[in-house]
C-alpha cells in the first residue's frame, strides 16, 4: 500500500467503504470531528486502489458493497497489510456473518442501524492498539506507504515486518524518506550520506542502493526508483507501478 509521510501535526487516515452516500457523508463528518482525516469510497474496487494512495491507518467497510463481496475486499486489504485495523459494518445480524468476517480478519464489527458515536469510539480503540497515533506524534518517525523508520531507534519495518538495513543504508534510506518522491542526484546523495569526499564517478551510491532495495523491495512493490541519468527517488509501492 501506498501513501503520504507522517510526523508531528499529522492525522490518522481513516478509510471509509459505504456505497450509501448519506452514510458516507456522516461517517466522514464524525471521523473529522474525530481528530480523523477520512478517505471515503463508494466500492470495493475503488477502495483498493484509494487504499494504495492513502495509506490508511484505519479502515471502516461495509459488508455489503456494490462490486465486491466486503469480505473479498477485506481479504485483499489482509494480503497487502496485514495489521491493518478493519472495522466492519453490516445490516445483517446473523451471528455466522460476523464469524465470516472475523475470521477473514476483521478487527471489530457494528451492526446497522449503529450511533456514530459506537463507530467513532470503537474506531479509537482498534486505531490506539495498533499505534498509529503515537507513530503520528514522534518527530523521529516518518512513514511512507507500508514503509516506517523510526530515527530515535534507527529501526525499519516494511508492511510490519522489520528491516534491518546498516548504518549507512539507514542513513541513506531516511534521506529518500525525507524528500518522498523527489529525486536525488547522486552528488546529493553522496554530499549527505559520506563526509569524506568521494570521486562523483565512483560506485559507492549504487551499491548501496542495490543493497538497500533487496531489504526494502524484496517480494514486494518496488519503492526505490532509478531515474535514468538524474538520480534516485523513493515512491510508494503503488506509485511506481
Amino acid at each position: 500500500m501506498s501513501g503520504t509521510s507522517g510526523v508531528r501535526g499529522g492525522h490518522v487516515r481513516v478509510q471509509i467503504v459505504d456505497d450509501e452516500p448519506a452514510l458516507t457523508e456522516l461517517l466522514c463528518v464524525a471521523v473529522t470531528e474525530a481528530g480523523r482525516r477520512p478517505y471515503p469510497a463508494a466500492d470495493g474496487e475503488s477502495a483498493l486502489r484509494a487504499a494504495g494512495s492513502s495509506a490508511p491507518h484505519a479502515v471502516v467497510l461495509d459488508g455489503m458493497l456494490p462490486d465486491l463481496d466486503g469480505l473479498q475486499v477485506l481479504r485483499r486489504l489482509r494480503y497487502e497489510s496485514p495489521q491493518l485495523p478493519v472495522l466492519m459494518l453490516t445490516a445483517r445480524d446473523a451471528l455466522e456473518h460476523r464469524f465470516d468476517g472475523l475470521e477473514a480478519g476483521a478487527d471489530d464489527y457494528v451492526t446497522k442501524p449503529f450511533s456514530l458515536e459506537e463507530v467513532v469510539l470503537r474506531l479509537r480503540g482498534l486505531v490506539r492498539r495498533c499505534g498509529a497515533e503515537q507513530t503520528l506524534t514522534d518527530d523521529s518517525v516518518r512513514v511512507l506507504g507500508d514503509l516506517v523508520i523510526t530515527g530515535e531507534t534507527r529501526e525499519v519495518h516494511r508492511d510490519g515486518m522489520p528491516v534491518q538495513p546498516t548504518a549507512k543504508e539507514f542513513d541513506l534510506l531516511g534521506l529518500l524518506m525525507g524528500h518522498p518522491r523527489q529525486v536525488l542526484s547522486k552528488g546529493q546523495i553522496l554530499g549527505h550520506v559520506w563526509t569524506t569526499c568521494f570521486d562523483s564517478g565512483d560506485n559507492l551510491v549504487e551499491v548501496h542502493i542495490s543493497s538497500l532495495r533487496r531489504r526494502i523491495d524484496k517480494g514486494r512493490a518496488p519503492m526505490i526508483h532509478t531515474v535514468r541519468g538524474l538520480g534516485y527517488a523513493i515512491r510508494a509501492g503503488e506509485e511506481g507501478r
